[in-house]
């Protein structure tokens, strides 16, 4: 055993076949990638932190123009012929080569399939006069544990490496597929997906791209990554305690986790396959809201209950999305502190300027009063180490590897924990529904605070306790876990805000005393230098199934943050 990653690819043990496999994937991917050299950025100068204007540095303008655009208009584009989809999958080509070269994002890549492709598309919307779904070319990444037919799902485990070419594909790329979206590209992972960092021992580290001394969040890191540098209009990730979240609040881009079973989530390769207790979620992450409903509603309108038995029957509602639902006045309840981990001054600040922002428009506002996060937080984890990780454990061996840093702490938390029995699971699953029981009758008697005597419509809270944070440095998932303790809905979105540093004091004397060790490690991070640059988002959280009406809402704080307000 050992070897793990801290700002490369690892150096390979010749002895171990796990070895070699990582090193014939990267070399694999290094082949492909040659074939493009004049798309590649130049790298002999100084690389600066923030990358992310480099990744476009090799487009035309008409190229740019296209990697510019929301996929919502951009399938307007092709439907027109304004934009064909082989023009839209080549510039999307160039600024993936070049977002890999700076932030390492990618694992499998497929041009040749994609390009044949989009000419079938563009062949087909020129003879036929119509689209073939309401994806028609639009181009799609996909992260790299979801089963993609033909292609590796190593899913960061070098055991896995080129052991684990998938014979079909999950069921959300059919769908996708059947929509007429173009699949081109796999995103990085981090080893055994339980992070929210993205590191493995196949392919090393993702970076952010405004700040490459800071991460993109995991487990869909290579998405938010990928996204965020123009090098995808859509991404597909997973989510089963922020995974989708986090790398779309750290990369500055839209991501929502439905709730489970209004989503396809069949054909992902991970450990503890069948584990029902906590479920992860299929969604996107995106570069607008809409784009959001674009992804969802695809699914719905493909009734993705006849492809999968797992997901209820629930069609997509339009008229929800369109908020005529919705009361003129919404109530929104804000949770700035969970009673574990004060968030950092950014994402407090950014959520007093969305309090005054949504009096102003004349919505009601109050308080969320947290209740009990930290036992949400000891009851998840228990989830997730069902076999008290013996599964993770054993993959390494498998392997010849040592877990990398994020999995190693968030393993701490079941070391010498033997697995659970039988019926201690069922004791742990009455937990988990009492506790859903006891969130559903917190949320109901906000109606007793309220002006309106109606609970709130959503709540209004950060993903993370931090902006993105220094690599091999997180620490807790509590405001991104809970929601899917509970199974809510979460929405995150970018207030369209930087760190800027000089906006910010440096000291951690300007902060609260930390309650517990948690908040101290975290409260001890505080320095604006560190997050020089990092997005600044929040995350927006709905009751269960009402992925319409969350939409909705987020639409009206947008519209009262940014002053302009419907007619």
């Amino acid at each position: 055993m050992g070897f793990s990653t801290s700002k490369s690819a690892p150096e390979v043990n010749s002895v171990h076949p796990a070895h070699k496999a990582a090193e014939h994937k990267r070399h694999v991917r290094e082949s492909i990638l040659s074939r493009y050299q004049h798309w590649r950025p130049d790298k002999t100068g100084d690389i600066p932190q923030d990358v992310s204007a480099l990744v476009t540095a090799k487009l035309d303008d008409r190229e740019r123009a296209i990697v510019s655009l929301d996929a919502t208009a951009l399938l307007e584009h092709i439907r027109q012929s304004a934009y064909s989809s082989v023009e839209v999958i080549t510039a999307y080509f160039k600024v993936a080569v070049a977002a890999q070269d700076l932030t390492n994002c990618l694992t499998e890549i497929f041009f040749d399939l994609a390009l044949e492709r989009a000419n079938e598309l563009d062949e087909y919307l020129r003879k036929e006069g119509r689209v073939v779904g309401p994806l028609h070319g639009l181009p799609v990444s996909i992260k790299d544990h979801i089963l993609v037919k033909g292609f590796d799902t190593s899913s960061g485990y070098t055991a896995w490496a080129e052991k684990t070419v998938a014979n079909k594909d999950a069921v959300v790329v059919d769908l996708l597929r059947r929509s007429g979206a173009i699949l081109y590209v796999k995103t990085a992972n981090p080893q055994t997906l339980l992070s929210l960092e993205t590191e493995n021992n196949i392919f090393g580290r993702t970076v952010n791209p405004f700040n490459t001394k800071l991460s993109p969040g995991g487990s869909s890191g290579g998405e938010g990554a990928l996204i965020s540098s123009f090098g995808s209009p859509m991404g597909i990730g997973t989510d089963i305690g922020g995974s989708i979240r986090v790398p779309a609040a750290h990369c500055g881009l839209y991501g929502m986790k439905g709730s489970v079973a209004r989503m396809p989530h069949t054909g992902l390769m991970g450990s503890q396959d069948g584990m029902d207790n906590i479920i992860g979620v299929v969604g996107p992450l995106t570069r607008s809201a809409r784009d959001l409903a674009l992804f969802a509603r695809a699914m719905l309108d493909a009734e993705a209950w006849t492809a999968e038995h797992q997901v209820l029957e629930i069609p997509w509602k339009p008229d929800v999305v369109e908020g005529k639902t919705l009361p003129r006045r919404l109530s929104i309840a804000i949770l700035a502190d969970d009673g574990v981990v004060r968030p950092h001054p950014p994402l407090l600040r950014a959520l007093e300027k969305y309090r005054k922002a949504l009096v102003a428009a004349g919505h009601e506002v109050i308080d969320w009063v947290p209740m009990r996060h930290q036992e949400a937080w000891d009851l998840i984890v228990k989830f997730y180490f069902l076999d008290g990780g013996e599964e993770y454990y054993e993959t390494f061996r498998e392997g010849g590897e040592e877990p990398i840093a994020t999995v190693a702490w968030i393993l701490s938390h079941v070391k010498g924990r033997a697995p659970y029995t039988v019926r201690q699971t069922w004791k742990l699953n009455c937990e988990r529904e009492n506790f859903r029981a006891a969130a559903l009758q917190h949320w109901n008697e906000t109606k007793r605070r309220t002006e309106s005597g109606r609970p709130v419509d959503a709540i209004l809270t950060p993903a993370f306790a931090t902006l993105a944070p220094p690599h091999d440095t997180t620490r807790w998932w509590g405001y991104s876990s809970y929601w899917n303790l509970v199974d809510y809905p979460g929405i995150v979105f970018p207030t369209g805000e930087r760190l800027v540093v000089k906006d910010y004091p440096e000291g951690v004397e300007c902060l609260p005393p930390a309650r517990n060790d948690v908040e101290e490690f975290i409260r001890s991070q505080w320095n604006p230098k560190t997050y020089e640059n990092a997005p600044v988002s929040l995350q927006l959280v709905g009751r269960r199934h009402n992925e319409e009406k969350l939409l909705a809402i987020l639409q009206k704080v947008e519209e009262a943050a940014s002053g302009t307000l419907p007619p």
